[in-house]
């Protein structure tokens, strides 16, 4: 279905104090769609809070040179937050990635309505504005500046720029169409420098980055004649190198860059003993659904879920459903 952009329109114009937000272990999509937007917002008078269940990781600091994102519970509280008259939700449409910002969802009195692009989904309780042919959230936010009529700045540029670029690989996905270069375009002549985006992304590594990604890969096996590469991320791997896990950010996509391989998966630990699931395919596989096996999802091609240890338990079950999935 097609977003009804004058019902959005009608909402953004009938109500001043905003509060905008996504989900938890944020990446450029997430937070360019809610920069993007607040520029947006801006540009209209309205008031605009961006608030978050858990804050931006350093490697994407670059992203939001104001520090317009709040963290919730460390640079705001719930009870800031009472006065918001529409709660927007960008980049996702799942009560399991808001983390500490679904509480506020849930006791907010406030018009509730979702701004994404995956097709997974919970009942939120709001009015959902949705295209899941879109290859990001931030593409929609662009659609939504125009449609109100707002001229995109440079600041509203740039972080719609890293949101599209991402999301779509830096444009070589399948997700890529003619109208997201176009888009790309426009996002460029405003403002948007991609040399300085992707220096600022992907060049700035630090030694212990470096290091976990070079023991994830080593870690790295193939299987169903090649066509199956999975991998795993342990805790006592951050430990050794120093790296944070947000620096396990894109990673996956090395193990799918190999010769043959249809179907990624990367096991991350998490500090509970659960693993957070990374799936990525070139192939028929579709993502989505085998993420909704352990309670996930996410786009055909990629797509996320969780699933309690150890490592081999995990692992066993995941891989399973990966193999049958692929025939």
């Amino acid at each position: 279905m097609p977003i009804n952009w004058p019902r959005f329109v009608e909402i953004i114009k009938s109500h001043q104090r905003f509060l905008l937000t996504s989900h938890i272990r944020p990446d450029c999509d997430a937070l360019g769609s809610e920069l993007g937007m607040a520029g947006v917002l801006d540009a209209l008078g309205k008031d605009v809070l961006i608030v978050n269940g858990q804050a931006t990781p350093p490697s994407l600091a670059l992203i939001d040179p104001q520090r317009r994102i709040k963290t919730l519970g460390q640079d705001i509280q719930a009870a800031d937050l009472a006065d918001r008259e529409v709660l927007m939700v960008l980049d996702t449409s799942a009560w399991a990635q808001l983390g500490p910002m679904g509480d506020v969802l849930r006791a907010t009195k406030a018009r509730k309505i979702v701004l994404d692009h995956h097709v997974g989904m919970d009942d939120l309780g709001a009015e959902e504005f949705k295209n899941t042919k879109a290859e990001a959230t931030g593409r929609l936010v662009a659609e939504a500046a125009e449609q109100l009529g707002v001229a995109l700045t440079p600041e509203i540029a740039r972080p719609l720029f890293a949101a599209q670029a991402t999301d779509t690989g830096w444009y070589r996905f399948s997700s890529v169409t003619g109208d997201a270069l176009r888009i790309a375009a426009r996002l460029v002549d405003a403002g948007a420098v991609p040399q300085e985006i992707y220096t600022g992304l992907y060049e700035q590594d630090t030694l212990a980055r470096l290091q976990l990604r070079g023991r994830i890969i080593a870690r790295t096996q193939t299987e169903l004649d090649g066509r199956l590469a999975h991998t795993a991320v342990l805790t006592d791997d951050f430990k050794a190198t120093g790296a944070l896990p947000s620096d396990t950010e894109d990673v996956i996509n090395l193990t799918l860059a190999v010769s043959g391989v249809e179907v990624a998966v990367i096991f991350v630990e998490q500090p509970a003993g659960n693993f957070k699931l990374s799936f990525r395919s070139r192939s028929k596989v579709d993502c989505n659904a085998v993420a909704k096996e352990f309670g996930g999802g996410g786009h055909k091609a990629a797509a996320g879920a969780s699933i309690a240890g150890p490592l081999e338990t995990a692992r066993r079950s995941v891989l399973d459903a990966v193999r049958k999935a692929m025939g």
